[in-house]
This record gives C-alpha cells, structure tokens and sequence, in this order.
C-alpha cells in the first residue's frame, strides 16, 4: 500500500497549474495506485495529484463504483446547476456551499494513454468539476458561496 501525505490548503502547490502528463510509464502508474490507496484509506470521493505535490494533470475519483483514472482530464460539456455541501481533503472538517453543474462529461486519458470519455450527474459531476478545479490551482473555497454550519451539515444528504 502506497500513502502519500495529502497537503493542506496552506501549501503552495494546492494553487499552481499543473502540467499535463506525457510519459505513461511506471511512475504514472505508481502514482495511480499511491493515488488511489490514499483515496481509500482516506475514506473519499476525489484526489488530485497537486493534493499529494505532484503538478500534474491527474485525478482518481471514487464516487460508489469504482476507481476511476483521470490523465489529462478535460471538461467537454455541463448543464443544469445543483448547490450542495462540498469538502475537500485538504481542508479536512470544513464544508461549503458549493454551485456546480448537475451534469459534467468529461474527457481524460487512461493509465496507458488511451483516450475515454466519462459523464455523470449529481456527486459524478461535482466531483469531476472539484478535481479539475485543483488541477488548475483552484480549491473549492475560492468558488464557495459560504462556509457551512454544523447545523446545516447535520440536515444536509449531499456531499
């Protein structure tokens, strides 16, 4: 199992652009797995590569079905708009009230460089837009429209 320690929003690299990725290799997927055992044993839905230091242009998610691997993930296409809680990781215990688009698809490379296409709504497409948010230096309290009480949390289902 490969942990690697998340960063906290007061790191500057949570806030740079990262670099698309070129050479799919061993390190590629090294950081795929280390990406995704600390996803896991972190117990959340998305991680970018700038939350573990590494400025390039890759995201796991994990919203219920499965590891799914972004490389070079782009946003093709939104519609609709929900507004709900959103956490992050990097600022572990505290949520926001977040606008994002009901609907996101997305397309992104593989581990070995072959191209794809991924789309959902809801908690999919929230997610796909927080994490390529980080990949472009932005976390999701740049774009909040307030912090969240306690009280909200309790009565709130969405993530």
């Amino acid at each position: 199992m490969g942990l690697r320690k998340i960063l906290t929003d007061r790191d500057p690299a949570l806030h740079k652009v990262c670099r698309p990725v070129e050479k799919f290799d061993w390190r590629l997927r090294k950081l795929l797995d280390d990406m995704t055992d600390t996803l896991t044993q972190a117990n959340g839905v998305g991680l970018a590569a700038p939350q573990v230091g590494i400025l390039r242009r890759v995201v796991v998610v994990d919203t219920g079905d499965g590891i799914l691997e972004l490389v070079n993930p782009t946003i093709l296409q939104t519609d609709g708009e929900q507004t709900g809680a959103e956490g992050c990781l990097s600022i572990p215990g505290k949520y926001g009230l977040v606008k994002r688009p009901y609907y996101a698809k997305v397309r992104a490379q593989d581990r070995e460089g072959q191209w794809f296409e991924a789309e959902g709504t809801e908690l999919i497409a929230r997610c796909f837009c927080h994490e390529l948010d980080h990949l472009d230096g932005i976390v999701y309290t740049e774009v909040m429209e307030r912090f969240l009480t306690e009280e909200e949390l309790m009565g709130d289902d969405e993530e």
